[in-house]
């Protein structure tokens, strides 16, 4: 059973991705989006979105990172494809799944889910510009407006190249209503000769259980079910539940990352961010979150969290 770490643009990123995997059963994970347009992009707009390719392309916790990057012109994704191989990723993440309204707007993320072609040329271009031994990979969604073109968009991204696909299991007009359309994923599973990962409304260890029975995956990708529960992938593998008493170191070390690299007038939106998110499952996190509603100060801020 493996388990990969989604991004969340605007909450987990690196500073989140540190904490969760100090925590444990998360074999790897994929960055937020690099944006790719029309130009070779210099080193430092890797390392900004991914800092882990610093330190050989783990966290911290020694989890291996595979940077994602984001566009529609194949040619130039290739290049900087080529340019990111050159630090050492382990692997190269393709984002055909991106729903945001900007993104989709300027050609990039779901929006390409209508070109199956596209799909194919991109991922081909990506592959033969990085050497063989890197994985490339690619996340796709359902579909752009529908479903009906699923297996098709899989098949172009496995002709391609595509060693492993991740399927989030809604397409972009479904957004991030509920429920995930598992099933489907067992169809693109069985349409395809390579890995599929599964991703959508896995949430507790029950979930996880199903989506597989479900899918046929033997891997799952999980992003919010991680944020809300961070030990979820402990969870799943058979371990216990993670008591409130493993969160404030976690949440202390979250802050001093975010403290390195957030402006201040952001810092103390990422904490609360967090702490709402995982009140559903901690009572004294909903307390936390109370507490810390009206500090905006760093300093109240980081004497609170050391009293945690």
């Amino acid at each position: 059973m493996t388990i990969l770490l989604a991004p969340m643009e605007g909450l987990l990123d690196c500073t989140l991705r540190d904490a969760l995997t100090q925590v444990g059963g998360v074999q790897r994970c994929v960055s937020e989006f690099i944006r790719v347009t029309d130009q070779l992009l210099p080193l430092r707009s890797f390392t900004r979105v991914a800092p882990e390719l610093l330190n050989g392309g783990f966290t911290p916790a020694g989890v291996p990172l595979r940077p994602q990057l984001l566009g529609s012109d194949p040619a130039c994704l290739a290049e900087n494809a080529a340019r990111l191989a050159a630090i050492s990723p382990h692997g190269v993440d393709l984002n055909f799944g991106c729903p945001a309204k900007t993104v989709n707007r300027h050609r990039g993320g779901a929006v390409l889910l209508d070109e199956p072609q596209l799909l194919h040329a991109i991922t081909a271009a990506v592959r033969r510009a990085v050497p063989a031994h890197l994985p490339v990979s690619a996340k796709m969604r359902l579909g752009y407006m529908d479903d009906a073109r699923a297996i098709e968009c899989a098949q172009a991204l496995a002709a391609g190249g595509a060693g492993e696909i991740v399927v989030h299991a809604r397409t972009r007009a479904q957004g991030y209503r509920p429920p995930a359309h598992w099933e489907r994923v067992a169809d693109i599973r069985a349409s395809v000769a390579v890995p599929v990962v599964a991703n959508g409304d896995i949430l507790t260890p029950e979930d996880a259980a199903r989506c597989r029975a479900v899918t046929g995956c033997q891997a799952l990708m999980i992003g919010r079910g991680m944020v809300a529960n961070p030990g979820l992938a402990l969870q799943i593998a058979g371990g216990g539940a993670l008591p409130w008493a493993a969160l404030p170191p976690l949440l202390r070390r979250f802050w001093r990352d975010v403290c390195q690299r957030v402006q201040p007038r952001h810092r103390a939106g990422r904490l609360k961010q967090w702490l709402h998110a995982l009140q559903a499952r901690y009572p004294q996190a909903a307390a936390a979150f109370g507490d810390l509603r009206r500090m905006t100060e760093t300093a109240p801020i980081t004497a609170y969290l050391e009293q945690l």
